[in-house]
């Protein structure tokens, strides 16, 4: 399997993209440390899949991290998936939803990844190579999407701040990279749906912008955060990886 013996923790790993990581990764043989701030929904996924250990985490509290990173085992691989999309312009924007949004999807990465690279640098001494991926997205920080200001402004620092990371550890064996998927059809995109004016045009219009004429499903997203989190991507380090059904074409 592709991931035997690799520990791999995941944030947001209670639902969507995070979820469908975590057992992905751990039947191909990764010991998975499943990290979310809702315990609830963290509840079944030990009992989904043989290999997944679940931790309640609030990626927003720096000591909560340092806790969780003292108490682990040095990771082979971490996957900061934790995020929020905020819509509306700029003019929608208030400082405490900006605030928030670059706490969430921005400096929650930075803690985590702050927290868990010294351990990576050191095994990366044994085994070779470790990985670290960012979620990012095709949505502004590589494509300008309407009433996405801040979403889009805070996914292009993530991609600023994994090729900081990569290119300063690159030497040590610790690869850095970052995930921008499509319009993928997750909880978090029914809820925008949902509270929409009118729902049934704002789903016409999510599967409108793609390209293949459907939503991206979790399933299209995992065997990239596989291969990347495995040893198969040893050479790649540094990249924003498009997985957006032809959005950017």
């Amino acid at each position: 399997m592709r991931l035997t013996n690799k520990h791999i923790l995941i944030t947001a790993a209670g639902q969507g993209i995070g979820r469908a990581s975590a057992i992905a990764c751990a039947r191909e043989g990764a010991h998975v440390i499943a990290a979310d701030i809702n315990a609830e929904a963290l509840s079944t996924l030990g009992a989904e899949q043989d290999g997944i250990e679940t931790r309640v985490l609030d990626v927003r509290d720096p000591n909560a991290i340092e806790a969780l990173a003292a108490d682990c085992v040095p990771l082979d691989g971490l996957f900061n998936c934790v995020g929020v999309v905020h819509t509306g312009t700029i003019l929608d924007l208030n400082d405490e939803e900006w605030a928030f949004s670059v706490d969430l999807n921005v400096t929650s990465m930075v803690r985590m990844t702050r927290a868990f690279l010294p351990a990576m640098i050191e095994r990366a001494k044994s085994t070779g190579t470790c990985s670290i991926l960012n979620m990012a997205s095709m949505a502004s920080s590589i494509k300008g999407f309407p009433v996405r200001t801040a979403y889009g402004a805070t996914k292009a620092a993530v991609i600023g701040l994994t090729k900081g990371v990569a290119a300063d550890f690159v030497k040590d064996g610790v690869r850095c990279n970052a995930l921008c998927p499509g319009t993928v059809d997750t909880p978090s995109l029914r809820g925008r749906i949902s509270t929409a004016a009118d729902p049934v045009q704002a789903e016409k219009d999510f599967i409108a912008r793609q390209p293949m004429g459907r939503l991206a499903t979790v399933d299209d997203m995992t065997p990239m955060i596989v291969y990347l989190l495995s040893d198969e991507s040893q050479f790649v380090s540094g990249q924003a990886l498009l997985v957006d059904g032809g959005v950017t074409i």
